[in-house]
């Protein structure tokens, strides 16, 4: 990359607008002003030729100029008071030999081989442009002299188009830097008013980096780009606020949770060490209560442990790249067969037809599991656990107590517990895992009364009844 490019990069953004904007401007006043020039150009050529057409001097003068001899005279008459008025015209007459004599003016003018030419009458008469012996530039008309063997040149000098041409120049120079200067002012000007909401913007990022303040927001006016950042900014601060706001909640939530399972673990290890250094035995019956709540309640630590690492993932499960075709009924076979084995004195109806849905087996297993966990929990000895799976819709239905109607809206929040499953073990996280990962599959669950009393939970799931082809991603 080239010095000048990065430097040109390296400039302020309201800089480089400017710098464009003038550079434009020149661009397009440079050809403007060329196409000017060249019209103008055209056109004083054009005016020239028009006037040397007219042929001011008649050829009854031009033939009093040559001698009885029929020989050109080659001696430069001046401009005098006999003379017709030919707006400084150079008149010369041109024999068939190549030679030419003024016949008015004060220099001859340069011959081009077509004025010989046109005196032979080999040419017909013709326009263009040749230098004097002073280098002057003229235009010059030369025709033929009826009844002689001579041809006439008229000529003008181009010094009155070029004087024409460089005022124009001089002009448009003026007026082109003029307006450049102009549009670069415009540009600079222009670039501050339309940059001043990005400066705000910038100010705002800068002081949420600096203060971690997510509450700032920033005006929105108008719907144009500029507004459209300021939302998006606004909205970006605004999920910011609210993530931070939930992973405080869930550091709290899951501090609470762990305290009293920490508590009663360590309860439960300084009696066990304080009878080793005392020498005092604990009955074995009593012993064996305390390894046994230690061990239930590291258990319930390992369940909870895992259940965090569960809701730490990103929401978007999908992008670990593990989705696959899964088939849902199996799964639900499975978890019912660890149901069975969690509640022995439940028993299972089961109504399981075939569907396949996309997700990752391993969260789908879990939040079945979860929902049959659920149910056993809740569910009196002795009675049923009925679930059924027909077409995308799974259903899970216990006959407990039931779920009081203003507790609904709070079961899938995370370490929500109703008031009346406290003392049950649990840490309120399981009916969470079941929504997140059944949206991250693109399906939805709810959870409420069933009729003749329970509770029953539904998951939907797009999919369908016989698996794709293999050949299918």
């Amino acid at each position: 990359m080239s010095s000048p490019v990065r430097r040109f990069r390296g400039l302020p953004l309201r800089s480089r607008l400017a710098l464009l904007v003038a550079t434009a401007v020149a661009v397009a006043v440079a050809l403007a002003a060329a196409v000017c020039w060249f019209v103008v150009r055209d056109a004083l050529v054009d005016s020239l030729d028009d006037s040397l057409n007219e042929r001011p001097v008649t050829e009854d003068w031009v033939r009093g100029m040559v001698d009885d001899h029929g020989q050109c005279r080659r001696t430069i008459v001046k401009q005098n008071e006999g003379a017709p008025n030919l707006l400084e015209q150079t008149v010369q007459v041109v024999d068939q030999s190549g030679g030419s004599c003024v016949v008015f003016g004060e220099q001859s003018i340069g011959l081009e081989p077509v004025d010989t030419e046109i005196a032979r009458r080999e040419s017909p008469a013709t326009i263009h442009d040749a230098t004097a012996a002073d280098g002057t530039e003229y235009r010059v008309l030369t025709y033929p002299l009826d009844g002689t063997a001579y041809a006439v040149s008229t000529a003008r000098p181009l010094t009155e188009m070029h004087d024409t041409l460089d005022n124009l120049t001089l002009l448009l120079s003026v007026v082109g830097g003029v307006g450049i200067v102009g549009a670069g002012a415009a540009g600079l000007w222009v670039a501050r008013t339309g940059l001043r909401p990005v400066d705000r913007l910038t100010e705002a990022v800068e002081h949420v980096a600096r203060t971690e303040d997510l509450g700032l927001r920033i005006p929105v006016e108008g719907d144009d780009e500029i507004a459209r950042l300021s939302a998006s900014f606004n909205s970006m601060t605004a999920s910011l606020a609210t993530s931070r706001d939930l992973q405080q909640q869930l550091i709290a939530d899951a501090g609470h949770e762990l305290r009293t399972p920490l508590t009663s673990l360590r309860t439960n290890i300084e009696l066990l060490a304080r009878s080793d250094d005392t020498g005092r035995a604990i009955p074995p019956d009593d012993r064996r209560a305390l390894l046994a709540s230690v061990k239930a309640q590291m258990t319930e630590l390992a369940a909870l442990i895992g259940d965090l690492q569960e809701l730490s993932r990103p929401d978007a499960g999908h992008a670990s790249g593990k989705v696959q075709v899964i088939a849902l009924h199996d799964i639900v076979d499975t978890a019912l067969e660890r149901a069975r084995l969690r509640g022995p004195e439940l028993a299972f109806e089961a109504d399981i037809a075939p569907w396949y849905v996309r997700g990752e087996p391993a969260a789908l297993e879990r939040a079945v599991v979860n929902l049959f966990d659920n149910a056993v929990k809740f569910g009196p000895a002795g009675s049923a656990i009925e679930v059924a799976l027909r077409d995308g819709e799974l259903t899970v239905r216990d006959h407990g107590p039931g779920i009081p109607a203003e507790e609904l809206p709070h079961v899938f929040d995370r370490f929500w517990r109703s008031p009346s499953a406290r003392s049950l073990p649990g840490s309120g996280l399981g009916l969470s895992i079941v929504a997140r990962t059944v949206r991250q599959s693109g399906g939805e669950v709810t959870l409420g009364p069933a009729d003749g009393g329970g509770t029953v939970a539904t998951v939907r799931l797009p999919g369908a009844a016989t698996p794709p082809p293999s050949d299918l991603p």
